[in-house]
């Protein structure tokens, strides 16, 4: 039987799958590829066919055989980003001498949209898929993810993440938790009691994890973590203006602002200037990652110092290993980078 069953899928059709999901053959394809035209729930019947039966995985498979998938999958949150663009050059960086291309694309930071790009990449036979950047913290969010990429794995993909995931695949481990204590510990340090926190949206698994470890800091140094504004909007440039202008409005008396990435930092390193408040002589800012423009910036960025072109060659490297039975996990350590925006607060 179990013979019969490998025979069958080695002959599938797209045809196959249609008369399974009892759709018809151009409904079929546009399910498989994410293209429009075709509701949620049938789109969904069909991949879970094509999923049961092995056949996007069993086509994925096929090209592995014949030497003809030359190509990795990186998906970034936003292809925008400095942090994400530093981690796609060691994507690439691994990738060249291998003679791979290396196809990007972009979520948004929507678990939606980002199941939707993994399924684009298995439809277009991929050899190994990077998903770089942040987890969810409810696991349910990337139930979808989770099953389509076990599929392709089972059938000879490769994948790897970067960051906490609950994906069941190898992980490059970046030290969020620790780089927030250090970060909010430096602060802490030079007098600052007053400090305010901006932050993307804490459903990111990244975000949680550079959280505690400022609650954990501020809650060593005695200080209650209910009493320090935390300040959600969009982990980007954009978003860290408007957290800004908040602080600004509800919180005049914070003399440090710490925020979760250095998009944010800059932002508000931005909004400060144009309000004319000084940094770091009334305001301290701190960011986290350490993006090639942190140095230049005026004043320089305090940060927190991610490897971030390793993470991405790891993560590659980690993909391109033999498989492994069970997950494996490569940890990346991280630096405090003290530079001209922060200083002791006022007196």
């Amino acid at each position: 039987m179990t013979g019969l069953r490998e025979e069958r899928r080695g002959s599938l059709r797209l045809q196959d799958v249609a008369e399974a999901a009892g759709v018809s053959i151009a409904t079929a394809s546009r399910s498989l590829s994410g293209a429009s035209g075709v509701s949620e729930s049938v789109a969904e019947r069909v991949r879970d066919v094509a999923r049961s039966l092995g056949y996007v995985a069993n086509v994925h498979a096929r090209s592995l055989a014949a030497g003809t998938s030359r190509s990795v999958g990186l998906v970034v949150h936003e292809i925008g980003d400095p942090y994400f663009s530093e981690i796609a050059s060691g994507v690439l960086h691994v990738a060249a001498p291998a003679g791979l291309t290396v196809q990007i694309c972009h979520s948004g930071r929507d678990p939606e949209r980002e199941l939707e790009q993994i399924r684009t990449l298995v439809a277009s036979r991929v050899g190994a898929i990077i998903v770089a950047g942040s987890g969810f913290v409810d696991p349910a969010v990337q139930a979808g993810a989770k099953a389509d990429l076990q599929a392709f794995r089972a059938h000879g993909g490769r994948v790897a993440v970067i960051g906490r995931h609950h994906l069941g695949v190898d992980a490059v481990l970046p030290d969020n938790r620790a780089g927030g204590r250090a970060v909010a510990e430096h602060l802490l340090g030079l007098g600052h009691r007053r400090i305010a926190v901006v932050t993307g949206s804490r459903m990111l698994t990244t975000v949680a994890d550079r959280l505690a470890g400022v609650e954990e800091a501020v809650t060593a140094a005695g200080l209650r973590f209910a009493d320090v504004p935390v300040v959600e909007a969009e982990f980007t440039r954009q978003g860290g203006k408007q957290a800004a202008e908040q602080i600004i409005a509800e919180h005049p008396d914070v003399t440090a602002v710490l925020a979760l990435n250095d998009d944010m930092a800059i932002g508000v390193l931005s909004v400060l200037r144009s309000r004319g408040v000084p940094v770091p002589e009334s305001v301290s800012v701190v960011g986290f990652d350490d993006v090639a423009v942190a140095q230049d910036l005026a004043p320089s960025l305090t940060t927190v110092r991610l490897p971030m072109v390793e993470m991405g060659e790891k993560a590659l490297q980690l993909a391109l290993a033999d498989p492994s039975a069970r997950p494996r996990r490569r940890r990346v350590g991280h630096e405090l980078v003290v530079r001209d925006s922060t200083a002791p607060p006022p007196a």
